[in-house]
């Protein structure tokens, strides 16, 4: 049985592990200095904790669950890593640069269920989530890689809008903030962190309870239930009006400006009629708090019935957005030279790695 990631634990739940142990509480900060401020790759480089704390420590956990199995590096700095976890299976993680900062992008589940009929993460069913340990060692392997570059760079923004669905494994994506945003440790600012829903309305509103003020983006992509329908099916269960009851239930209890994530689809969601919808769907008493994100669309082989809305629509529909008061801004592009759609990467490494074994077996 695999040992687990010592990377899954708060420093709350580290403490706590360490007592039922034998082991006092200075331990617990001890060693969550090396993992996080001087960033060891062993237990054996925690040169002041004592030898029986990290002989425990190495008889049950581990720092290394996934290995680099491809990267791609774009033009414009983003960085695309592809790991492969211990079961064999395969996830995308992704480092941006900004102006304000470096972003990386986090996968949360292998594969993903909500089943959006233009997402590249979709077209493999999720088999697992991840582990609390595996998402906060995304970020580790990233910082890492900035380490080595000797430049003095940080992770200062995080995105929780990889693969998978967050909500969908709620309880390891609240661990896995609790770690990174720890003030002794990675010490990444709650405002600085992004979690995208497509729409888990229950999931919502607990997430607004756990009193993190992380910023949350929803997933809608059409303005009326018929059309947001035919795009994500998860609207059959959790329909336009719930999904506005929970948003609106967000802003109440934590007054945090939230996004709404609108993909444009060439001549599916993308007329100046939809943007007026979408306005009057927002409506005027959430608009203080509400931002409107377009997305434009990168095809997905898979998705061919999907295209991409041209510069003009673009602009048409942003227009129509401003002059009806709605806050709205077009989502800067990153990785357009490599597999920009979330999930692409993974999706063609899966498919070469069957293609190989199919000829090898031929």
């Amino acid at each position: 049985m695999n040992k687990a990631s010592i990377y899954g634990l708060t420093q709350e739940q580290l403490v706590d592990w360490l007592a039922q142990h034998g082991h006092r509480k200075f331990r617990a900060v001890q060693v969550w200095e090396w993992l996080y401020r001087k960033r060891v790759g062993s237990f054996a480089e925690m040169t002041d904790v004592h030898p029986d704390c990290l002989k425990l420590l190495e008889e049950n956990f581990v720092f290394v669950t996934m290995t680099e199995h491809l990267k791609q590096e774009s033009a414009d700095g983003t960085r695309k890593f592809l790991f492969r976890l211990q079961d064999g299976n395969l996830i995308e993680t992704v480092l941006m640069k900004h102006k304000f900062g470096l972003s990386v992008c986090v996968t949360t589940q292998v594969g993903c269920n909500i089943g959006c009929s233009f997402c590249a993460s979709g077209l493999l069913k999720k088999s697992r989530d991840l582990s609390a340990g595996e998402i906060v060692e995304q970020i580790m392997r990233v910082q890492l890689y900035l380490d080595a570059q000797g430049q003095g760079e940080k992770v200062s923004h995080i995105v929780v809008m990889g693969i998978g669905e967050p909500f969908d494994n709620f309880e390891n994506v609240l661990n896995f903030i609790r770690v990174v945003i720890d003030h002794k440790g990675l010490a990444i600012g709650s405002r600085h962190i992004t979690v995208s829903t497509s729409g888990l309305a229950d999931k919502i509103r607990e997430f607004a309870d756990t009193g993190l003020q992380v910023n949350l983006a929803v997933s809608l992509h059409a303005p009326n239930n018929e059309l947001r329908t035919r795009i994500m099916k998860i609207n059959r269960a959790i329909p336009i009006e719930k999904l506005m009851d929970a948003i609106d239930y967000f802003l109440e209890k934590t007054n945090r400006r939230t996004t709404i994530e609108y993909i444009l689809l060439k001549d599916m969601n993308d007329r100046v009629e939809h943007a007026n919808e979408l306005a009057d769907l927002l409506g005027e008493e959430r608009r203080d708090l509400l931002n409107v994100n377009l997305i434009p669309y990168n095809p997905v082989d898979e998705h061919s019935q999907y295209q991409r809305t041209e510069t003009e629509a673009v602009r048409a529909f942003y227009d129509t957005l401003k002059k009806r008061g709605v806050s709205v801004s077009v989502r800067l592009e990153h990785g357009a030279d490599i597999d920009a759609a979330c999930g692409q990467l993974r999706s063609k490494q899966i498919k070469k790695d069957n293609n190989l074994a199919e000829a090898a077996l031929s």
